[in-house]
């Protein structure tokens, strides 16, 4: 398959079309740009084209060794947990500045590598990760310890605590948000002071490698990031597996996840886990019908439907079905499908032909369990290349199908009839994932007690997908463990030392 053509690249800036035309891109291992130790390569393409984009290094474990070692170095003898908390705040807020200067840079190559429509990179991913990395600047000088009033008979001690990085943490993102999640990652890893292999995921590794070619100019040292480019089974498990990786963050689906879990166990590392869902997503009669109907299509059809939150359970209230579904149906049928850069293009493709093939198998699955399309339910007829798959409306379905049970990560929702809230808290609670969920009601008793009940780690009240660097995000059940960004994401990157100090013996006046 040849390059891209200049056709399917017209109208990017002069950066990115140079970036992508150098053609083979190189990982950043110690703060040199490396070919792999094997020499081998492999592409990553435009899915709206099924051009071939760049040739990316393909990193195995002796790349990832070499990769650990530099940031051990890093960690162990190098300047960057040396220096204060105020200079590597300043390092993180600088790098955010980068990102925003060449934000045009990083949008189009999202879109390009990914899918997503321009509009959505420019106005959602990089201003994310902009406003990711000048939160976490903020918290490196608030990594704090506490003191303890400990009570021991007859003897005076000043007991304390001091919050440590955990040491070289090996980083695995996935492809749906490419950039945002290499910020998620990195963000509070850096601000508490530890040293990253950050390894992006096959598909989608271009905007990692640039946003690598800013590290040194925003004053972060050679080997406190590494970037290794190279598929699961090869980088992907080294990482996980490796012997002196202190940590492994991982983001994808939870059968990987079990895995890198598995292979955590050798040397007992520190592991994170942000995995699948099937978000149940509930509208009550008394909702804004409206604004419920179009909040159901965004939770669904928001990134092509290629989010782990995604609404893709969608309870609506009986005597609501029969208006919130025609909403729906008429929102899915407008959508304009077409390539991320066209600018009247309001979902693109998805990432790859492997989750074409799987989506497009959901999608012959649930008619053959007997499903009703309601809208959709396949292949756009006006494009014949890229990997497009039309928004898609399963009516008439059954808790026990596939398309109900296992998490599809496309552009697929199921409408379910219910008629009681407790009837739809359990069945909104019986899946294997805890993700996030989300209620439309008039009635502020009504979310609230069904925000407690859902068994998950984010529930929406009357919106969906809205996101802040100070607020967690994490799942329940096997949706994963730990919370990213906030606060509570610093106990991710940090370990927690008790110091005790004897005063000696009270005296007779307790002094």
């Amino acid at each position: 398959m040849a390059l891209a053509s200049a056709q399917s690249t017209s109208g990017i800036v002069p950066e990115v079309d140079q970036f992508i035309r150098s053609r083979t891109r190189r990982m950043l291992i110690d703060g040199k740009w490396v070919e792999s130790a094997s020499g081998k390569t492999f592409a990553t393409h435009n899915p709206a084209t099924e051009d071939i984009l760049a040739e990316v290094p393909a990193g195995e474990k002796e790349d990832v060794d070499r990769a650990v070692r530099a940031a051990r170095r890093a960690f162990e003898n190098g300047p960057w947990r040396r220096m204060t908390a105020s200079e590597r705040g300043r390092a993180l807020w600088k790098l955010a500045d980068l990102i925003e200067k060449h934000g045009e840079e990083f949008a189009q190559l999202e879109t390009l590598d990914n899918g997503k429509p321009l509009a959505v990179a420019r106005v959602a991913d990089v201003p994310l990760v902009v406003d990711h990395f000048r939160y976490y600047a903020g918290w490196a000088t608030k990594v704090e310890g506490e003191t303890i009033p400990v009570s021991i008979p007859g003897q005076r001690f000043l007991n304390y605590t001091l919050r440590e990085p955990v040491g070289v943490v090996g980083q695995i993102i996935p492809w749906n948000f490419p950039l945002l999640m290499a910020a998620w990652k990195l963000g509070a890893a850096l601000a508490c002071g530890n040293t990253v292999v950050l390894k992006p995921a096959e598909q989608t590794p271009l905007s990692a490698l640039r946003l690598g070619e800013l590290l040194e100019e925003a004053g972060i040292p050679a080997g406190v990031v590494n970037i290794v480019t190279g598929y699961g089974e090869t980088a992907g498990a080294a990482i996980a597996a490796h012997p002196d990786l202190d940590k492994v963050a991982f983001t994808g689906s939870t059968e990987v996840g079990k895995e890198v879990m598995r292979a955590a166990t050798g040397n007992l590392k520190r592991v994170s886990l942000e995995l699948g869902g099937k978000s149940p997503n509930i509208i009550f009669a008394d909702a804004d019908l409206d604004e419920a109907a179009v909040g159901a299509a965004s939770a669904i059809y928001f990134n092509h439907g290629q989010c782990c939150c995604a609404g893709s359970r969608l309870f609506i209230e009986q005597k609501a079905y029969d208006k919130v579904m025609p909403k729906l149906i008429d929102f899915s049928q407008k959508v304009k499908l077409g390539p991320g850069m066209d600018p009247a293009t309001e979902m693109g493709p998805l990432v790859s032909s492997e989750q074409y093939q799987r989506v497009t198998g959901y999608l012959a699955a649930g008619k053959q369990e007997g499903a009703r399309v309601a809208a959709g339910g396949g292949r756009p007829k006006d494009l014949s290349k890229g990997y497009f798959v039309q928004p898609t409306v399963f009516a008439d379905v059954r808790p026990d199908m596939k398309v109900i049970r296992e998490e599809i990560f496309g552009p697929v929702v199921c409408a379910i009839p219910f008629k009681d809230p407790s009837e739809v808290a359990a069945a909104g609670n019986d899946t294997t994932y805890g993700l996030a969920a989300a209620v439309w009601t008039r009635d502020i008793g009504k979310a609230h007690r069904m925000a407690e009940t859902l068994r998950a780690g984010t529930v929406w009240i009357n919106c969906y997908n809205v996101f802040d660097a100070a607020s967690p995000f994490g799942g329940y059940k096997q949706s994963g463990f730990g919370r990213e960004m906030g606060k509570a994401a610093l106990d991710l990157y940090t370990q927690l030392k008790s110091v005790w100090v004897n005063l000696g013996p009270h005296g007779d006046n307790g002094q």
